[in-house]
Parts: C-alpha cells; sequence; structure tokens
C-alpha cells in the first residue's frame, strides 16, 4: 500500500462531506480502539483511562458484510479451525472468534476481519 502524503490527506479532507467524514472518524475509532472526543480535564484523566483497560478482551464477530469466503479464511487462519468449522462459526453471527486474549491481539484479529469484510467488536 503506497503511504499517502500530508497534502494527499488534506486534499481529500477538504472534498469529503459530511458523511464521510463520519465514517472515517468511526473507522478510526474502531481500529485504532480510541473515541473522539474533546478533553474536559487534564492529564490525570488521561492517565487513569490507561490504567482502566482490560487485561483480556474478547472478539466477537457481529457481521459477515459481504465477503462470507474471505470471512471464512480468516476465521480459519485465526482460529486454526477446519473449513467446515470455520463455515458453521461464520454463520452463527454474532459469534466469538476468541475470548480471553490480550487487547493487543483482539486488535490484530479484529484488523483482520475488518479487512476481509465482517464487523467485529472487542470487549
Amino acid at each position: 500500500m503506497a503511504k499517502l502524503t500530508q497534502d494527499e490527506i488534506l486534499a481529500y479532507l477538504e472534498e469529503a462531506t459530511i458523511l464521510e467524514l463520519n465514517d472515517l472518524v468511526k473507522a478510526i475509532e474502531d481500529k485504532f480502539g480510541v473515541v473522539a472526543a474533546a478533553a474536559v480535564a487534564g492529564p490525570a484523566v488521561a492517565a487513569e483511562d490507561t490504567n482502566n483497560e482490560p487485561s483480556e478482551v474478547t472478539v466477537t464477530m457481529t457481521n459477515v458484510g459481504g465477503t462470507k469466503v474471505a470471512v471464512i479464511k480468516a476465521v480459519r487462519e485465526i482460529t486454526g479451525l477446519g473449513l467446515i468449522d470455520a463455515k458453521k462459526l461464520v454463520d452463527a453471527v454474532p459469534a466469538v472468534i476468541k475470548e480471553n486474549i490480550a487487547p493487543e491481539e483482539a486488535d490484530k484479529i479484529k484488523e483482520k476481519l475488518m479487512e476481509a469484510g465482517a464487523t467485529v467488536e472487542v470487549k
């Protein structure tokens, strides 16, 4: 993937509609696990928030999307399941993909599934 320059990003932002920008903000929030909100309190609140992160999370697929075959392949890669079991898991949406894993691993799994076209929640 070619790296975008700041000028290219700014040009996109200038031309994008409000709905497109809203979708972009939501995608950034999902991808990086952040919330686009104005800071109300000082740095002490930010430090508290990082300490409240769970040490174990669960990755749940909530929607397969339009590319079911790609999602099945991603589930197989992530879980190590066979083709039939991975298909059953994908067909049973919403489905837990992995439980009690580190947030960093969950982010990688979420990214793989989203690239395949699925909608994913990490809790």
